[in-house]
């Protein structure tokens, strides 16, 4: 089994803290389907910052090739492809090919490499328009553990501007890892434990070396406790004194209802808190 990509060694971890506190978009609706010949559709839309965004998607897959298009559209009138490439020059490489059009504004093109082997992961990212600018990451593991580092680097410039190390330790059960991010200038410690088949914990440690105030250090704690095979709650404090609650419910199959909300428990008398419904919809 191939070892998880560089950004994924604190996944489990980040997964309890970050996903499904959907106080974080105020509205959000997505509906997922598939059509009899095989094609995805997702559309989605938000409201976010008082601005009301959506996406329109749709991807087709030819197993026999390994080829996957995707084109979408936004309400900022971008238009996104993706062409995608499994198995087909080398087993294990995949590429991709990713393309943002504004019709008389702006317009990217990325080229993205993935390849992977039982011991290694290794990707890059190459920004075709700007720069160009080459992005890398890879990881090697054995046994449990995981180590990987990660650059950026200015082609036309000839600079190196990114580098991050990181390493890992997976067990069943749970998880640790250490990074070093930001050119090895910004540290954190996370952790991962399923207690048992209800409870799921996780926390995270940083250390930021060049905050230079009172507080260099931030800390972060949740838990996930599945009420059922349909519904789950999550709470997460930080030592910013932000304490966050979901809660998710599946109403009937194919319709699931996200509750949450961020109190600012400093600022109980202020109207700095944040609340956060969501429904997916697929078929």
């Amino acid at each position: 089994m191939a070892p998880p990509a560089f950004s994924d060694i604190s996944k489990s971890a980040n997964n309890v803290l970050n996903k499904e506190f959907y106080h974080q978009t105020p509205v959000s609706l997505e509906f997922k389907s598939v059509a009899p010949n095989g094609v995805a559709f997702t559309t989605n839309g938000k409201v976010s910052g008082g601005k009301t965004s959506g996406n329109l998607e749709g991807t087709f897959t030819d197993k026999a090739t390994g080829l996957t298009l995707t084109q979408g559209w936004n309400t900022a009138n971008s238009l996104d492809t993706k062409i995608a490439l499994a198995d087909a020059l080398s087993p294990g490489l995949k590429s991709e090919l990713v393309t943002s059009i504004v019709p008389g504004g702006n317009r990217s093109a990325k080229l993205n490499l993935y390849f992977t082997q039982p011991s290694v992961t290794a990707r890059a990212f190459v920004d075709l328009l700007k720069g160009p600018i080459f992005n890398g990451d890879f990881t090697v593991g054995h046994e449990g553990f995981t180590t990987g580092g990660e650059i950026s680097y200015d082609v036309k410039s000839a600079l190196l501007t990114k580098y991050s190390a990181a390493i890992g330790y997976s067990a069943p059960v749970y998880t640790v890892s250490l990074t070093a991010a930001n050119n090895l200038q910004l540290f954190s410690a996370a952790y991962y434990h399923k207690v048992s088949p209800l409870v799921e914990v996780g926390g995270k440690a940083t250390y930021d070396s060049k905050n230079t105030g009172a507080n260099p250090v931030s800390v972060e704690l949740a838990s996930k406790y599945h009420l059922d095979s349909t519904a789950f709650v999550k709470a997460k404090i930080a030592d910013s004194g932000i304490a966050s609650l979901a809660y998710s419910q599946v109403l009937r199959p194919g319709v699931t209802l996200g509750l949450g909300a961020a109190v600012d428990t400093l600022k109980l008398g202020e109207s700095a808190h944040k609340l956060g419904l969501s429904l997916a919809f697929s078929a």
